[in-house]
């Protein structure tokens, strides 16, 4: 059973250790310390529902009906590109770049983005439902602690990335550290958009 567990924190942390856009978001988000907690909580239940459905067997789903990932990656494509050109545009314009004092942004609109970001981008049905719920449901009646394991991952990723960004404030004192934070988030959004709608 830990053998099991430990299989599914490997590959949930395999899997979330990437540079994408929702990463991108809530390391940006964990720099400035605003709105950290809802947007871990949200990234985190996101990953519960999303990991649980896929051992549930929601793949199975998916697989007969595979037209629903087509339609999730040019809205996933488009929300990107738009969401990298806002990037863009705080590079360009390093007055509106500064650390912030936790109120620029709201808490409902960082739940929202956060959403958008997770639920539109159709590698995240590849990853968290397809590919772990396969992999899971591999193990047979050990699967619970496959995803056990992976939700884990998940929990020390989402914490760690968002309350750990903060000890790069210093770095991000300076404004020019913040447009080549929002230029590298920008073309990672812009590429990642691009891609999607590319495939």
């Amino acid at each position: 059973m830990f053998q099991v567990a430990l299989t599914g924190l490997l590959t949930g942390l395999a899997l979330i250790i990437a540079v994408g856009a929702q990463n991108a978001f809530l390391l940006r988000q964990g720099i400035r310390g605003e709105q950290v907690l809802p947007i871990v909580l949200t990234c985190l239940l996101s990953d519960v529902v999303a990991i649980t459905a896929g051992v549930f067997g929601l793949g199975i789903v998916l697989e007969r009906w595979p037209s629903v990932l087509p339609v999730a990656q040019v809205l996933g494509g488009v929300y990107l590109i738009a969401f990298g050109v806002h990037a863009a545009m705080r590079a360009w314009r390093p007055g509106t770049l500064d650390a912030g004092d936790g109120t620029a942004m709201t808490t409902g609109r960082a739940i929202m983005l956060t959403l958008a970001l997770t639920w539109l981008n159709p590698h995240f049905y590849l990853d968290a439902v397809l590919m772990l719920g396969t992999v899971a449901n591999s193990f047979g009646a050990d699967r619970w602690w496959f995803l056990a394991g992976t939700l884990v991952a998940s929990v020390l990723w989402f914490f760690g990335l968002g309350f750990g960004a903060r000890l790069l404030r210093g770095i991000f004192a300076r404004p020019t550290a913040w447009r080549v934070l929002d230029s590298g988030i920008a073309v990672v959004m812009g590429t990642l958009g691009v891609g999607l709608l590319a495939h």
